[in-house]
C-alpha cells in the first residue's frame, strides 16, 4: 500500500472511543497504536498487503497478520481483544502492556567496558513467558527480544500472528515462511531454503530465545553473516551452523550455548531452561 500512513479504521474508532492514541509503529505491512479510552487501554494493530519492489516481493499475508493474531489471542484466552477487517486488511486491539522490551532494559550491559551483567532474572521472566505458550502446547514463531515486554509485575510475550498450535480461522490464515533471521533456529532457515516454508516448533522458539538473550545481553548475532547479506545468504549461513562463540557476561553463557544447539534434540527444555534460571 501507497499513500499517506493510515488513520485508525471508524470501527475502531467506534468500539474505543479513544481520549487519547499514537502511534508507536509504522513499517511495511502494519502500524501498532497506543490507545487509552474509557474501556481501557489497548494496542491496536493495522495490517496491509505489502507491494512488490525491485528488491523484495509482495507479501499478503501482513494484511492478514493482525486478525491471525486476534484469533490465536482468543483461543488462548490471554487478553481482552477485538479483531476484524477495514479496506485495506485487517486489525485487531488488544491489552497495551507497559514497560520496555529485553533489548531495550539490556542496554547497559552491551556498553563498551560496561561492568553491568545481564540479569538471570529478567531471563528467568522471559522463559517463564515463553513456557505459558508452550504449556498450551503452542509454539510462538517469532521470539526476537522486541516481543518480551518487562513489565514490573510479570514478563509479556507479545506479537503472536504467527504462533502455531491450533486452528485459527481458514479465511486469516496463512502459511509460515520465516521470521528475523537473526533468532530463526538452523532448521527452520534449511525448511525456508529449499521449500519456502516451515513448520514453527517448540525447539525452534528455545533456539529465538537463546539468540535473543545472546543478542541483548552482547550486541552480537548467534550467527556471523555480513550485515547487508541477503535474506537467503543469511538463512544458508544460519542453516550450516556458522555460529560464533557464546560469550555472555555472568552466569548465562553455558545454558545459552545449549540453547543455540545445531540439532533441535539437543536443546533444552523450556522448562529446563527456567530451571537452570533459578
Amino acid at each position: 500500500m501507497s499513500g499517506p500512513t493510515p488513520e485508525l479504521p471508524i470501527v475502531v474508532l467506534d468500539a474505543l472511543m479513544p481520549t487519547a492514541q499514537r502511534m508507536v509503529i509504522n513499517r511495511r505491512g502494519s502500524t501498532v497504536w497506543e490507545v487509552e479510552s474509557h474501556r481501557g487501554h489497548y494496542a491496536v494493530k493495522l495490517g496491509h498487503p505489502i507491494e512488490a519492489t525491485d528488491e523484495w516481493p509482495a507479501q499478503p499475508w501482513t494484511a492478514l497478520a493482525p486478525a491471525r493474531e486476534g484469533a490465536v489471542l482468543h483461543r488462548l484466552g490471554l487478553d481482552t481483544i477485538a479483531y476484524g477487517e477495514w479496506e485495506h486488511g485487517t486489525w485487531n486491539f488488544q491489552a497495551w502492556h507497559e514497560g520496555p522490551d529485553l533489548h531495550t532494559l539490556w542496554e547497559p550491559c552491551r556498553k563498551r567496558g560496561s561492568a553491568i551483567k545481564p540479569q538471570t532474572s529478567v531471563a528467568r521472566r522471559c522463559a517463564e513467558a515463553l513456557a505459558d505458550l508452550h504449556v498450551r502446547g503452542w509454539a510462538h514463531g517469532d521470539v526476537q527480544p522486541a516481543h518480551f515486554i518487562i513489565g514490573p509485575q510479570r514478563t509479556h510475550l507479545i506479537d503472536l500472528a504467527l504462533a502455531r498450535g491450533g486452528r485459527v480461522p481458514e479465511g486469516y490464515d496463512f502459511p509460515f515462511r520465516g521470521c528475523l533471521v537473526h533468532y530463526e533456529a538452523p532448521e527452520i532457515a534449511r525448511s525456508v531454503l529449499d521449500t519456502g516454508e516451515a513448520e514453527p516448533t517448540q525447539e525452534a522458539d528455545i533456539y529465538a530465545l537463546g539468540a535473543s538473550l545472546l543478542i541483548s545481553a552482547t550486541g552480537w548475532r548467534a550467527v556471523e553473516y555480513p550485515d547487508d547479506a541477503p535474506r537467503p545468504v543469511q538463512r544458508e549461513a544460519v542453516a550450516d551452523g556458522r555460529r560464533r562463540p557464546v560469550k555472555v557476561p555472568g552466569e548465562l553463557s553455558k545454558l545459552v550455548d545449549a540453547m543455540l544447539s545445531h540439532a533441535p534434540e539437543d536443546r533444552p527444555t523450556i522448562y529446563e531452561v527456567i530451571k537452570a534460571l533459578i
